[in-house]
């Protein structure tokens, strides 16, 4: 079989990219190499392939330095709405490569790398991933700020800069093990420390009520030090900032406590100041109630909103005196966008900068508020929900207690109002939950607070009218809406997978990377047989490819012509991993039980991590590898059937496996993922989708036919019923037998023969505590994987649904999901406008 391209001789051959000129190159160079010289290796006669990959980043960051300058100078000369999207989580990956591209010097650069003797893969493998994010949430944000500046929107990300992002996962005996990801470790050539710009943040204390208003005293405070990124767009020279911030005790933190002397330890006790921005909680969809989560989520609050009011107040380039003084247009020049609820501290910081530091009345501010905040419900899952004790909002933060307090009751008023003598309905819809210790609900804070609610995909954002907030929208009708989620197909297409990029800009030009819907273009082109050969090569170009990194990377060699069956997302119960295990345990005993019947090969790739206190996830691992470690050492079984667990799954070996993945799987219990954003990366990458109809899988068969996708499993209503009459998992398993010998193989200790007791827990929440219904779709999930394997057999029929998927993926662009953000919640829209390069001088 031949060698696949590598990607940078492929980019030598690509027409997507432009050829680099003469000039650039030469200038690339020059850059590197002062770079290389003066900024890095100085007194060192050697340097080393990470000084190789900083003086490359030096140099494509000065090429984005003056178009930073330029777009911030474009903005305060203009003075647009400015867009605010808050989020705990930016999970970012890598930075250079995406730089290149968007700036379009990858060509240059690849070139100019090439003629140093240097290999710029090689180079783009040693950035570590800024992992700031646990999943779909932070990935989003990411996807969210690249259309934001492509689209030319004024826009900024504000966040955490966590010194460890999310843990790296090491499998150990078929065990995860966390290992802290010390990213900034070799410091990181993208950001700028703004020192200038730092901020206080004030925690605990108390709370005084004077003639002159009310005033918060006695507080312990801390630094926020701002870090900026800038965030380019594709190719309209626009670059953004994501300012992420990092705490710092301030000089006398503790010391006045000491004057006893102890300095030593008052030195030593600042750790517990810059603990706030240490590290990232790795829960994903759960709530974690911990006082350092929740000044995680007041310290990036507090912080960003004196940064907006100072900018709104400002407005003018590198000034710093008050411009506007009256908060009346307040709404007309900001936007805030909540993302979930872990920034809902916004809605009462607001509150008491206005009322108390502003000095405007209470219903003025309230106004300003709801106008300015817009929240994003990224969840229906209750453990996800997040509700703080009072208990330790009264110790933490007595003034922001005392406004929902406040807010709570106007509100309860008004319902009251309108629903008299319905106490039933005053007790759910308040923001305070009565109980043996009293919670404050975040989402109903966000949802009382906000302009506009949205979910992340239609199916996702009617459950949360008719379930989740179904009072609420009863009161408000007017302010829920649908913004499904979309991916920047700049990362997700253009970066991961040249091949195919060129494949389609041959046959329809560039358009589509700026407006994903031009794919539909390709939709006479299904059954051309030149493109579908195209198409096929390439996939198997980036099957070869994967293949070559399993056993490089993984020391595991496997079939490249098989099919590859790809599930790669958080662990969690509802994302049904076990229901993937299931279905592999029955093709292994299918295959055992008739070894010369015909097979279709499969290599079956499972990854994720498991938040570390999260039981059953980490079962779940451990049960996929073990698993592997039977059928991947049965001689009977050989190359047909493999299954490996993917370590350390993240965006950078996303990147990589996305490309090669044959079948996405996309399987969560309807009604349970808000949308998921993996199943669109693989359906534009020419994967096919088995799915239930769930989150955003709904409009993806909408979009492409659902004969072109492989659907199966209960419908939302379809669960509801069986929640009402009860679900029995042994039903099932008394009914299906070969549900039944799985199940009883998993439980006997058949995989874990070191240790038979090993899965008894997983046995026992399948049978007894599964709220997923994993049994109750094995049966049609089985059949199901069997239409997978009949059209696999047919190549050219499967390229044909392949190419269909790809040309009905257009909906799934974060640039049309930005775009209805814009237009349909911030009030602004969206702009072409190229602001001139720096070389160009302005008009």
């Amino acid at each position: 079989m031949a060698k696949p391209l590598t990607d940078s001789e492929r980019r030598k051959q690509i027409s997507v990219r432009g050829l680099a000129g003469l000039g650039d190159v030469a200038e690339v160079r020059k850059s590197f190499n002062r770079h290389l010289h003066f900024t890095l290796v100085k007194d060192r006669n050697v340097a080393t392939p990470r000084d190789y990959f900083f003086a490359l980043a030096h140099t494509v960051r000065d090429h984005l330095v003056g178009r930073w300058i330029r777009t911030q100078q474009h903005y305060y000369e203009r003075d647009p709405k400015r867009i605010y999207y808050l989020s705990l989580e930016f999970y970012m990956g890598r930075t250079l490569q995406n730089t290149m591209v968007n700036l379009g010097l990858q060509s240059a650069c690849d070139e100019a790398i090439y003629q140093l003797g240097l290999d710029l893969e090689e180079l783009e493998e040693i950035e570590e991933d800024a992992g700031l994010g646990n999943g779909g949430l932070g990935r989003l944000a990411a996807c969210f700020l690249d259309s934001m500046a492509t689209l030319g929107l004024a826009a900024y990300g504000y966040g955490i800069r966590y010194e460890f992002g999310i843990f790296n996962q090491k499998i150990v005996d078929g065990w995860q093990v966390e290992e802290a990801d010390d990213w900034l470790r070799y410091g990181n050539p993208w950001e700028k420390a703004r020192p200038e710009y730092m901020l206080p943040v004030h925690f605990y204390g108390r709370v005084e009520h004077t003639a002159e208003g009310v005033r918060w005293l006695d507080t312990q405070v801390v630094l926020a030090m701002p870090y900026d990124t800038p965030v380019p767009g594709y190719k309209n020279n626009t670059v953004n900032t994501m300012r992420l911030w990092s705490a710092k005790a301030p000089n006398d933190f503790k010391l006045q406590d000491f004057n006893v002397g102890d300095y030593v330890q008052a030195v030593l006790d600042r750790n517990l100041a810059e603990n706030i921005s240490r590290v990232l909680y790795p829960n994903d969809n759960f709530f974690e109630g911990k006082e350092l989560r929740l000044k995680q989520e007041y310290f990036v609050v507090a912080a960003t909103l004196q940064d907006i009011i100072r900018r709104f107040k400002s407005s003018k380039f590198g000034c710093r005196d008050p411009v506007r003084t009256s908060f009346e247009t307040f709404p007309d020049k900001v936007a805030i966008q909540l993302n979930d609820t872990h920034p809902a501290l916004s809605i009462p910081e607001l509150m008491r900068i206005l009322v108390d530091v502003e000095k405007v009345d209470w219903d003025k501010a309230w106004e300003i508020t709801k106008k300015t905040c817009a929240y994003t419900n990224h969840t229906v899952l209750p453990e996800a929900l997040e509700r703080w004790p009072v208990s330790l909002f009264e110790k933490l933060l007595p003034r922001h207690l005392d406004i929902i307090y406040a807010i709570n009751q106007r509100h309860l008023d008004q319902v009251a109002a309108l629903f008299p003598g319905d106490v039933d309905r005053l007790r759910r819809m308040s923001v305070i939950e009565e109980g043996d210790c009293k919670r404050i609900n975040m989402a109903h804070l966000c949802v009382i607070g906000s302009h506009a609610v949205n979910g992340v995909a239609r199916i996702h954002s009617e459950i949360v009218k008719q379930s989740v907030f179904k009072d609420f929208y009863e009161l408000e009708p007017e302010k829920f809406q649908n913004k499904t989620n979309g991916i920047t197909p700049r990362r997700w297409l253009l970066l991961c997978n040249p091949g195919l990029a060129d494949v389609l800009v041959e046959r329809i030009g560039e358009g589509f990377l700026t407006d994903l819907s031009q794919l539909r273009k390709l939709l006479p082109l299904v059954s051309d047989e030149a493109f579908i050969r195209n198409v096929a090569q390439v996939k198997q170009e980036n099957k070869l490819k994967f293949a070559a990194l399993l056993e490089k990377e993984y020391k595991v060699k496997i079939n490249p012509s098989s099919m590859f069956d790809v599930h790669v997302k958080r662990i969690h119960e509802y994302k049904r991993q076990l229901l993937n295990c299931l279905h592999v345990i029955t093709l292994y005993n299918r295959i055992k039980k008739d070894p010369t019947k015909a097979f279709v090969p499969r290599t079956v790739m499972i990854g994720g991590k498991a938040a570390p206190g999260y039981h059953m996830a980490k079962m779940i691992i451990k049960l996929v590898t073990s698993i592997g470690s039977v059928v991947n050492h049965d001689p009977i079984v050989g190359d047909k059937l493999r299954v490996i667990f993917l370590e350390n799954y993240r965006v950078s070996l996303a990147e990589k496996v996305i490309p090669a993945a044959d079948l996405s799987q996309q399987i969560s219990t309807a009604g349970t993922e808000a949308s998921g954003t993996g199943n669109m990366k693989f359906m534009l990458n020419g994967a096919l989708t088995i799915g239930t109809m769930d989150g955003a899988n709904v409009e993806m068969a909408e979009e492409a036919g659902p004969e072109n996708l492989f659907i199966f499993g209960l419908r939302v209503e379809e669960v509801d019923a069986l929640d009402r009459k009860g679900y029995n998992a042994r039903e099932y398993y008394e009914r299906l037998p070969e549900l039944r010998q799985a199940v009883d193989q998993i439980s006997s200790g058949f995989f874990s023969p070191k240790d038979p007791e090993c899965f008894k827990d997983v046995v026992n929440m399948l049978m007894y505590h599964d709220r997923f219904k994993v049994f109750a779709d094995y049966e049609a999930y089985v059949q199901c994987q069997a239409q997978v394997d009949q059209l696999y057999r047919n190549p050219k029929e499967w390229t044909k649904k392949v190419i269909r998927n790809i040309a009905c993926s257009g909906k799934f662009s974060s640039d049309r999901t930005i775009t209805e953000y814009a237009r349909e919640i911030w009030g602004v829209e969206p702009s072409d406008l190229q602001i001139p390069p720096p070389n160009i001088p302005k008009d």
